[in-house]
């Protein structure tokens, strides 16, 4: 599919409308770390959806007005963040020819911390997403609903390059692969259930809140560094050639496997981040010393709790939900959780 696939239809009726929606956030397993113009990922990634982090959007229509949009987050006006949406409604106007016709009223807030290490700018476009589908719908299909899910993860694509994920439950795919068929930079698609072995199915992901203030470095400026990196390409090259194994090893069950390739992932993302001009060292020493337990932990009990991370400190402990949780989660909560800002902690689990 193309872009002109997502045009939007000329044709439409306005009224005042107020609509609600939510979204999940995700977390990467294989990481989209650099892009190209127009929102296009430099590799294809792999994510678990997440199951009570959640953005919960409303949005009020008022047609017929000098096109703004005033937001406010969990009550309070963000003016920054209006900006950032007028912006982002200007650039899809293509698609939604019915978007700058008229003001918005935004209300939204996440089911967890700011700055968490979750990604709200995930669930946040995912939600707006879910909301203008649903006035489009309203506007331009006499009310009646779709399931154009690809459209809604089109246009969340284009607010938050990760957002297009958190559109499908379990595990699911971004950027063009031959490993999955119907994969593309432009939406993302769900990873074939038939492929996934039951373990992968029914995971938790735990995460520990090592610092909860503002992020060093912001992700886009993150992944605008990749463009001048020297090692950019055998990265990308590498996240492209890891479907194959993670592709196999999402079959197999093989859980070993699957913990190297995703702390690898996670580990090379702040790697490229300390080889960027200016280098960037995302961990604190909070992150590096859960990272030491958990292996020392795995080692020692030989079960399997790992991490992943985003770029930040934040870890995301992740561990099957089975019979060996609660000795996995007590752990967590007698030696890791000292590492932690103020102890906090967010846990959440992979939603099918």
């Amino acid at each position: 599919m193309t872009n002109q696939d997502f045009y939007g239809n000329k044709n439409f009726q306005l009224s005042l409308q107020k609509v609600e929606n939510s979204c999940p956030s995700n977390i990467a397993l294989i990481k989209y770390w650099g892009k190209y113009d127009n929102q296009i990922p430099a590799n294809p990634s792999i994510s678990f959806t997440l199951n009570h982090c959640k953005t919960r959007t409303e949005i009020e229509f008022k047609p017929n007005e000098i096109f703004s949009v005033k937001t406010l987050l969990a009550g309070k006006e963000e003016k920054n963040f209006a900006t950032k949406i007028e912006k982002y409604f200007n650039n899809i106007e293509v698609y939604l020819p019915w978007i700058l016709k008229g003001s918005f009223k935004i209300h939204t807030e996440n089911t967890f911390p700011h700055s968490s290490g979750i990604a709200s700018s995930a669930s946040g476009f995912g939600a707006i997403a879910k909301c203008l589908m649903d006035l489009d719908n309203i506007f331009t299909n006499n009310g009646h609903p779709t399931t154009n899910h690809q459209k809604a993860s089109f246009l969340a694509r284009l607010g938050s390059g990760s957002a297009c994920r958190s559109l499908f439950n379990g595990l699911v795919v971004w950027g063009k692969t031959d490993e999955i068929e119907g994969s593309s930079d432009l939406f993302a698609v769900k990873f074939p259930e038939t492929e996934i072995h039951p373990v992968f199915k029914n995971f938790k992901d735990w995460v520990l809140l090592i610092h909860e203030g503002e992020k060093s470095v912001s992700s886009t400026i993150g992944h605008g560094l990749m463009k001048n990196n020297p090692y950019a390409e055998t990265r990308f090259q590498e996240a492209k050639d890891n479907f194959l194994p993670m592709k196999t090893i999402l079959k197999s069950g093989n859980l070993k496997e699957f913990i190297t390739l995703v702390e690898h992932e996670a580990l090379t993302l702040h790697a490229m981040m300390m080889m960027s001009d200016p280098a960037f060292i995302l961990m604190k020493t909070g992150t590096l010393e859960v990272i030491n337990k958990v292996w020392t932990f795995r080692k020692e009990r030989n079960l399997p709790l790992f991490f992943t991370l985003d770029a930040g400190a934040n870890v995301h402990l992740l561990f099957p939900n089975d019979n060996n949780s609660p000795e996995i989660e007590k752990f967590i909560e007698d030696e890791l959780l000292q590492f932690t800002q103020k102890g906090g902690i967010v846990k959440d689990e992979m939603k099918f």
